[in-house]
């Protein structure tokens, strides 16, 4: 994708790199979810407390996306 450069996408790299950061720590603030029910089912706090802590840091770098998403792309 580096080569690409906007020429086909219309969108430069640098915010193509935002824009899937952003996605990614969302989508796996959404899945570190799952990990967390599963480690609550079976009685593991140790786990659904460190998987917390994980999601935590995700839900934290989509939020910092955002705003920087909107300054980027002008919306």
């Amino acid at each position: 994708m580096a080569a690409e450069a906007g020429r086909v996408t219309g969108t430069k790299d640098r915010d193509d790199n935002v824009i899937c950061f952003t996605e990614q720590s969302l989508s796996n603030a959404l899945r570190l979810q799952t990990y967390i029910e599963d480690a609550e089912r079976d009685g593991d706090n140790e786990l659904a407390e460190f998987v917390r802590r994980a999601q935590k840091a995700s839900r934290k770098g989509g939020a910092q996306g955002k705003p920087l998403l909107k300054s980027r792309l002008g919306s």
